[in-house]
């Protein structure tokens, strides 16, 4: 994305948007990396998510979603819901925040399985569980969605091939009862993550966004 195409996007994303929706979509064209999305083999209706900063506001790390919004509900909710959000890390060292004032960790495909299973875990809700008791169950499966992704070799993890900008690449895979969760890394400078349910993660491409405009309508 060069800085033309980038000053086109903006200009066009910006036009009959709410002040909270420009404020997402300049979250996005913040970003000094390639954003990723599912490839073209997916039709469905798709939407920006959220972007995740640093102490001084470079952009780290965001999610594209796609088909059904996702929202926590109970009974038979989960299983009506049909998404998948692709998450797209910035692949960096450790390194100087950009104010000088501290360090920034490393990022690394753990990284994106982390984000990916916390981000299943926000858009779950277990049926049997009382509502007091929701902030509780997700500290302790955001603890356990950490644990496994520091462990990417370990049993939890099978391996999946899925093409990348039309080159198979090699994935972290696993499935829980809420969903299943993948992460790999690109050619492009970034690692990739993925989460959903409702739809199978077998058949999923993913490919680099020339722009933004099919996620913002």
């Amino acid at each position: 994305m060069d800085t033309t195409s980038r000053a086109g996007e903006r200009d066009a994303a910006s036009e009959e948007r709410t002040p909270a929706d420009r404020r997402v979509v300049e979250g996005y064209l913040r970003a000094t990396f390639p954003w990723y999305g599912l490839d073209q083999a997916f039709t469905g209706p798709r939407w920006l998510m959220q972007v995740g900063t640093s102490a001084d506001g470079t952009v780290q790390h965001g999610s594209t979603g796609h088909g059904d919004q996702p929202s926590i509900k109970v009974e038979d909710g989960l299983e009506k819901e049909r998404f998948a959000a692709v998450v797209t890390v910035a692949a960096s060292p450790v390194r100087r925040s950009g104010d000088g004032t501290g360090v920034l960790d490393a990022t690394s495909v753990s990284s994106a399985a982390w984000l990916a299973g916390s981000g299943l875990i926000a858009y779950t809700w277990p049926a049997q569980m009382d509502y007091s008791l929701r902030d509780d169950w997700v500290a302790q499966q955001t603890e356990t969605a950490f644990e496994l992704a520091d462990d990417l070799g370990g049993e939890d993890w099978a391996t999946l091939s899925l093409p990348v900008d039309g080159v198979p690449m090699p994935f972290h895979y696993r499935e829980s009862e809420y969903g299943w969760i993948l992460a790999g890394t690109t050619g492009a400078g970034v690692h990739l993550g993925a989460y959903g349910r409702g739809i199978s993660a077998y058949g999923l491409g993913f490919a680099a966004l020339p722009d933004l405009s099919r996620y913002c309508g």
